[in-house]
């Protein structure tokens, strides 16, 4: 089954890097509502001093695996492995 993601993202900087702010604001059923959606958002304070474009929709499957198949790396640099380790 199709979904629809509903984030907010702008970036800013901080010193001398840049830094990416991202919101998520939903999951819908169709493209049409999570727009519908944003529009609604849109209206709020916050998210109306930045521009419409900076809401993104993207669209991603119901009960698949999507990610961190092989595990991830902590900060700290120390791998944790396969899920079968648990």
């Amino acid at each position: 089954m199709k979904v629809f993601v509903l984030t907010h993202e702008y970036e800013y900087k901080v010193d001398y890097y840049e830094e990416l702010e991202q919101k998520y604001l939903g999951i819908y059923s169709s493209e049409e509502k999570a727009q519908q959606a944003a529009k609604r958002y849109y209206q709020l304070p916050g998210f109306n001093k930045y521009p419409f474009d900076y809401f993104y929709i993207t669209e991603d499957e119901m009960d698949v695996d999507n990610g961190w198949a092989e595990g991830f790396v902590a900060w700290e640099g120390e791998y944790f492995g396969d899920i079968q380790d648990l």
